[in-house]
């Protein structure tokens, strides 16, 4: 499996009052992650919004395991789960300082029109994206 291991600067502002990790910023790591994932394999979602095309998530999915506090390291590890030309699932794990996973989850996504959010197939819009989701797939098996 391919993943992709991103070291996330944990910031006081995205802490709450409990002196942890806000739970709906570990969704913005979760992108943080995906992105560099995606560039990771030659690819980037500038060039595909260049198009008029954007990749909303339709499902998210997260388990809370561990606290991450300010001034702690963090690690988002990413990688494609699912892909079916239609439908991309990337999986992360955040990871503390001593490499324990302190959050997991999916993301699923579509891609669509900006404008009308009419859902396109990636296989057919973007051959490149789905060459290379297959490639990891295939990988994972």
């Amino acid at each position: 499996m391919s993943k992709v291991r991103t070291p996330i600067e944990v910031r006081y502002q995205e802490t709450d009052q409990m002196g942890v990790v806000y739970h709906a910023n570990y969704l913005v790591w979760f992108e943080i992650g995906r992105t560099k994932f995606i560039e990771n394999l030659g690819l980037n979602y500038a060039d595909m919004e260049k198009h008029n095309v954007v990749s909303p998530v339709i499902d998210a999915q997260i388990s809370f395991k561990k606290p991450i506090r300010y001034g702690e390291e963090a690690i988002v590890e990413t990688w494609l789960e699912k892909y079916d030309g239609l439908r991309s699932v990337y999986a992360y794990q955040i990871l503390n300082g001593a490499g324990n996973v302190a959050v997991s989850g999916t993301t699923e996504h579509v891609i669509v029109k900006k404008d009308s959010f009419r859902p396109l197939s990636l296989r057919r819009a973007f051959p490149d994206w789905h060459e290379a989701y297959s490639r990891q797939i295939k990988g994972n098996s």
